[in-house]
């Protein structure tokens, strides 16, 4: 395969692993509407400008049919990043989520089972949302997947999962691919419909699909405007503005932060190994990293005074902890994470150091969420 499209290819993941893979050799089309959450009011983010002169740059959208039979023009691949993200803004903006990542998928979709192309391989972006809570030992009822939390009991300052059966603690366990699929956000929906879209059509048109579940992805050229992106970005803000930063719950909630070189890696593994053909892919660490760690390494790396406060608040959708069993890609691709959280972080503080101090707008996102009763 030579010439390869990448939907949002000017976002964070898409401008890096664009700029990998024409270092490789391949031929990059980069479909992209550069929205301006993402790439600011002027439209000339670093992310898009680090792209624009090494690949093929098309504006369009991906809810325009007409800008994907454009883009799949003389395409050997398609690796398909470009959506929505975010699990609070998915649960108030749903017909944007559903248009964008569904419909915007099925455009796709209809193009390779109706009209003349090239197309040999798919790969889809998936997400760790869409195992909801995820995976879980119970001393009583063995391996459990709990449902979503209960506004009652998160009001009551009880965060940790207990089982469904016999309301027993249960104890962590990493989330593998055959886990239970419920995503519990909008968000998580919208991309389990994706993945199950993609991987059945691939199949049915015979063109081999490979969905991965990526973590929470970081790294440096991660925006630092959007106040919707990931905590390390939105806590950086916070911390060169001089804000105190409010940790949700108890703090202990956890999450699998996986370096954007390794996600970069592993999407090329799966792209370029016929071993991931019609195979779905945790990417990820490995590791559970609670949120209070990352918010004191943090306040450590940028020598900050800020006072870092445990609120109880919460957010409704948001699952407790997660991180993901890398067996399958492992054995499957011969992936391995190379950066371990404090070796990542610290790479992208001292990107972060060398970048203008951005204006902080985590307040104006947390009041949308309260007024629309997200947050409790």
């Amino acid at each position: 395969m030579i010439n390869i499209l990448i939907t949002g290819g000017a976002g964070f993941i898409g401008s890096n692993l664009t700029r990998k893979l024409v270092e490789k050799g391949f031929k990059v089309t980069v479909l992209d509407n550069l929205s301006k959450q993402i790439h600011g009011e002027n439209q000339n983010s670093t992310l898009y400008s680090s792209i624009k002169d090494i690949a093929t740059f098309i504006k369009g959208d991906v809810c325009n049919k007409s800008d994907w039979q454009k883009a799949l023009k003389n395409q050997d691949a398609v690796i398909h990043l470009a959506a929505e993200t975010g699990t609070g803004q998915s649960m108030y903006e749903i017909s944007r989520y559903n248009e964008v990542n569904i419909l915007g998928t099925t455009h796709l979709l209809d193009i390779l089972a109706n009209e003349n192309h090239s197309i040999k391989k798919m790969i889809i972006a998936s997400s760790r949302s869409i195992y909801g809570e995820g995976k879980y030992m119970c001393k009583n009822d063995g391996v459990v997947y709990p449902k979503q939390r209960q506004d009652i009991d998160m009001a009551k300052g009880e965060f940790n999962l207990v089982c469904n059966e016999c309301n027993e603690p249960l104890e962590l366990l990493a989330t593998d691919e055959d886990s239970k699929v419920h995503p519990s956000s909008i968000y998580g929906i919208t991309k389990q419909q994706q993945e199950q879209m993609i991987l059945l059509m691939g199949k049915t048109l015979n063109i081999p699909a490979v969905a991965l579940r990526y973590q929470n992805v970081y790294g440096p050229g991660q925006s630092l405007s959007n106040p919707y992106t990931g905590i390390l970005s939105i806590f950086s803000t916070r911390l060169l503005n001089g804000n105190d930063i409010d940790i949700y719950e108890d703090g202990q909630e956890s999450r699998d932060f996986v370096f954007i070189d390794d996600v970069v890696n592993a999407t090329i593994l799966a792209l370029e190994k016929a071993e991931a053909n019609n195979q779905i892919f945790n990417v990820g660490s490995g590791v559970a990293t609670s949120v209070s760690e990352v918010a004191n390494l943090l306040k450590s790396l940028y020598n900050s005074d800020v006072k870092i406060s445990v609120s109880g608040k919460y957010r409704l959708g948001d699952i407790r902890h997660n991180y993901a069993d890398l067996s399958k890609i492992k054995n499957a691709l011969g992936f391995s994470p190379k950066f371990d959280f404090l070796s990542g972080i610290t790479s992208f503080v001292n990107w972060v150091k060398t970048q203008d101090v951005m204006e902080d707008k985590y307040e104006i996102s947390i009041q949308e969420l309260e007024n629309k009763g997200l947050i409790k």
